[in-house]
């Protein structure tokens, strides 16, 4: 095969500072398995996009579970995975469910590879709150990138959106009496002990995958306190829009993790009062880089912040 369409990574030996990341290890995806409100949209996004006969991209297939879904009703599939350990197990794994014949598993980066002929959809998990972590971005903005100059258009996308946002929160740090404040992951809109919202959530990214993507997620917004309380964190929420249905006037969603980061410091708030808040970060970065970049900052004129909105 041609080297533009594959092109074979340069070493089977990936350093363990990059197995958490775009390449995530086998033992953690029992997890993501097991994960029934993840697993449960991408199958249904995948049965309402994906129509009988096309020809199917899967970047970064890691098990090769979505492009199982995927065979069910495509012509072929072309799961593409740099993990070693991951591109064997999901030929194994295949193999072993009827249909997994029609999925083809890469040994290949997917920020590199392109299939050997135009696909209909493209299918990318590498999704983490707030864009953080895994490389969903970076690899995306380089595949189109290289598509396009060779195929002239984009195929549709499996998810075709993200959602970001930002919610002031007064979070409970003590854990067994000994007060840590460190970063939280809380199951999506389940409710969770000592996280109390003190006002809604402000959107500060839209993230359409057919568009160019951003290099870096900036934003400035006010967020209006509604409870009194102590504003100690701030909550990210991701929302993935995995198919948008315009016939239906529907989408097909799957929520992150939510995310709650500490503060520097906590301030005392009040039904009414504003806090400007920025973030500025790259896609794909630690977790580290949105706490260092975040600023908090209480609003001086709450009046004129008010008129101003």
């Amino acid at each position: 095969m041609n080297d533009l369409h594959r092109r074979p990574p340069a070493s089977d030996t990936i350093a363990e500072e990059h197995l958490l990341g775009q390449y995530i290890p086998l033992h953690y995806h029992y997890h993501m398995l097991q994960d029934q409100a993840r697993v449960g949209a991408f199958r249904n996004a995948i049965a309402a996009v994906v129509r009988p006969g096309v020809k199917v991209l899967e970047l970064g297939g890691g098990t090769g579970i979505l492009s199982y879904f995927a065979a069910k009703r495509a012509a072929k599939v072309w799961c593409v995975e740099r993990n070693p350990a991951l591109v064997d197990a999901a030929r194994r794994f295949l193999s072993m469910n009827s249909g997994g014949e029609r999925v083809e598993v890469v040994h290949a980066d997917a920020r590199d590879y392109l299939p050997p002929e135009p696909v209909d959809v493209v299918i990318c998990e590498m999704l983490h709150v707030g864009l953080l972590r895994e490389k969903q971005i970076a690899v995306l903005s380089a595949w189109k990138d290289r598509y396009q100059r060779v195929f002239g258009s984009l195929p549709r996308f499996i998810p075709e959106a993200s959602l970001l946002a930002v919610q002031p929160v007064q979070q409970s740090f003590s854990f067994t009496g000994y007060y840590a404040p460190v970063p939280l992951f809380r199951a999506a809109l389940s409710e969770t002990d000592g996280c109390e919202g003190l006002g809604p959530a402000a959107t500060y990214a839209t993230i359409d995958y057919r568009e160019p993507l951003p290099a870096r997620v900036k934003w400035e917004g006010i967020l209006t306190i509604q409870r009194a309380g102590w504003f100690n964190a701030v909550r990210l929420a991701t929302k993935n829009l995995l198919a948008i249905l315009v016939r239906r006037q529907r989408t097909i969603d799957w929520l992150n993790q939510f995310l709650v980061l500490p503060l520097g410091t906590t301030m005392t708030v009040l039904p009414g009062q504003a806090v400007r808040i920025t973030l500025d970060y790259e896609p794909g970065a630690p977790l580290e880089a949105i706490s260092k970049s975040m600023t908090v900052q209480r609003c001086r004129n709450q009046r004129s912040q008010r008129q101003a909105a």
